[in-house]
């Protein structure tokens, strides 16, 4: 039996707890629910309703209060395991204090795992799984959904590691926006439409795929979060302070006020992105944003990077995600691809490794 308890219960935390609900996942008992306002546990561990959750946090005239919540997890007579859904630091940081109370964590939050080195080598070392002290009760860390949603992204990178294989890279389309924006606006096939970057950012915006601002997307930190959690699984002490990353927001638009003026000014720059475009299809090729962990040469960064059509890249569609690792024993490359973004399959993502704490914690 595991106990768990979930921190913001918005897009994906609703989403999670539906998924739990509708396949009855028996030994994974939901005790806790907060969110920023309030919060609800049960009385003496008994699971709550995953049908009726809302209600019974929404009537709750318990106040939001994160010590009391963790103190409540980690008095839990089985294991327990806490679920941050949120994407807050300050929620981040608290992880070597529930890991330290004996509490595991499962999240999609990237910013534990690609921050402050300190803290990373911290969490690290308190979780089991991730170099920590081992023991049936030691605390757990997964974070699969940091990197590519629900793809096997984390899981396979950790296998390669501890089977002794040697990584040299990691190369990898690990945005679905910008996947979706040079699919669509860079490609070879003839009957590609010729469409203008901001007339494509524009449509990806109005079905969701951007973030409200969609320059939090076009600067490339976000994919450069990832290239730092991989990075630091492979060995390496990446650190997003110094990582090379390349913002393909055209330095004009970095600082005006709003999404909107960014929005309404992007088609001045249409000529920008279209030479970029022309040019790589002379040569028979397109542009793709890639993030790069470069073990072995040491030029990992994130960047608008061109390929030939023969590459596996080159063939991308829709939003999917790709990720090529390079390694010993996989010298052509083993390649992960699929839907990297989405409450669905990020929330298939974390009920995985929910999963893998029973499975680990019950001796199966």
């Amino acid at each position: 039996m595991v106990h768990v308890g979930i921190v913001g219960v918005g897009l994906v935390g609703s989403e999670l707890l539906s998924q739990l609900a509708t396949t009855q996942a028996k030994r994974l008992k939901v005790v806790g629910l907060t969110n920023s306002r309030k919060m609800v546990v049960s009385e003496n561990y008994a699971p709550l309703s995953l049908t009726s959750w809302q209600q019974s946090l929404e009537s709750s005239t318990t106040a939001s209060d994160l010590a009391q919540f963790v103190k409540y997890m980690s008095s839990s007579p089985e294991h327990a395991v806490i679920v941050d859904c949120t994407a807050s630091d300050a929620v981040s940081q608290l992880y070597p204090s529930w890991l330290s109370a004996g509490v595991s964590v499962v999240t999609p939050n990237k910013k534990g795992f690609s921050g402050s080195l300190d803290l990373y080598k911290q969490i690290e070392s308190l979780a089991a799984n991730l170099g920590g002290s081992t023991g049936n009760n030691k605390p757990l860390v997964y974070h699969e959904s940091t990197v590519g949603a629900g793809l096997p992204v984390l899981n396979t990178l950790a296998d390669l590691v501890k089977t002794g294989d040697e990584i040299q890279t990691i190369e990898g389309i690990f945005s679905g926006t910008l996947s979706y924006l040079f699919n669509n606006f860079s490609s070879l096939a003839a009957d590609a439409k010729k469409e203008s970057f901001s007339s494509i950012v524009k449509v990806a915006k109005e079905l969701g795929y951007t973030e409200p601002d969609p320059r939090d997307d076009l600067n490339g930190m976000d994919v450069a979060r990832k290239v730092t959690i991989c990075g630091r699984l492979a060995g390496l002490d990446l650190d997003l302070s110094t990582l090379p990353v390349e913002n393909i927001v055209p330095e004009p638009l970095q600082a005006v006020a709003s999404a909107d003026e960014f929005m309404a000014k992007l088609p001045e720059f249409d000529d920008h992105f279209s030479k970029l475009n022309e040019d790589a299809k002379k040569d028979g090729q397109v542009l793709r944003y890639v993030g790069l962990v470069d073990v072995k040469g040491g030029n990992s960064g994130v960047k608008l990077i061109r390929y030939p059509a023969s590459h596996p890249f080159a063939s991308l569609s829709g939003s999917d995600n790709i990720i090529k690792f390079t390694t010993k024993y996989f010298p052509n490359g083993l390649i992960i691809q699929g839907a990297g973004a989405g409450a669905a399959v990020t929330s298939f993502g974390i009920y995985s490794d929910l999963l893998k704490i029973q499975e680990r914690v019950e001796g199966y």
